[in-house]
């Protein structure tokens, strides 16, 4: 059961008294909030802190909202000078799309993540550039062209087709905000928002709809 989320942090009641505080990174935090006192599932990663040059070492849970992301984390955290914490704080995009942004080579996506400068950018995509094929999106399509190098002109969404936050649709949506003055961050957030609340039909079917929902949630609509 979720107690609380504190900053970047879970509190997890798991019955009989036991409650345990979970680290998240950043896109499941917010996520989250919405879920206050409802029964949630973590796939949890387990790991020691150390302080004070290896003098305390503290057990910590990282927790993550698939076993998918949490490979993911595992592999990101294989970057030179990217840390848990680091990591965990960096996050504010989700998977696919921070895996999509790595094989696309898109510095300027990572840049606009916390803590992440053009050197990190760059050190992230030598370092994963080839490692981030399973975590792309589902479509074959895409990630043929994610393979080959091509940049794909986003077309409508297909019935049935991939339109998470991690998809085509939604990465067309981010440049067109970003163009419009946006922060690149705050407009995947947004996205992400969106596509999480959006079911079937009720789903935005191309970029212009995308956006035109964006600014419906920003209103309060």
């Amino acid at each position: 059961m979720l107690e609380a989320i504190d900053g970047g942090a879970a509190r997890v009641r798991m019955g009989g008294g036991l409650t345990y505080e979970v680290l998240l990174p950043s896109y499941a935090a917010a996520r989250l909030g919405g879920k206050i006192d409802q029964p949630v599932t973590l796939h949890t990663l387990h790991y020691i802190e150390s302080q004070n040059q290896g003098a305390t070492m503290t057990p910590r849970l990282a927790g993550f909202l698939t076993e998918r992301d949490r490979r993911f984390f595992e592999l990101f955290t294989t970057v030179k000078g990217i840390g848990v914490r680091k990591a965990l704080r960096c996050m504010t995009l989700d998977t696919a799309m921070l895996a999509a942004a790595i094989a696309d080579r898109d510095t300027a996506m990572l840049q606009s993540l916390p803590e992440i400068g053009k050197r990190s950018a760059e050190t992230i995509i030598v370092t994963l550039k080839d490692k981030v094929d399973a975590f792309l999106d589902g479509a074959p399509a895409v990630r043929a062209a994610h393979k080959s190098g091509v940049v794909v002109n986003m077309e409508p969404v297909e019935a049935g087709a991939s339109a998470s936050p991690q998809g085509r649709l939604a990465r067309e949506a981010i440049e067109v905000l970003v163009k419009l003055g946006e922060n690149r961050v705050q407009a995947a957030m947004w996205i992400d928002r969106v596509l999480q609340q959006a079911q079937g039909a009720e789903r935005p079917g191309d970029v212009s709809a995308l956006i035109a929902r964006v600014y419906e949630v920003r209103g309060g609509v």
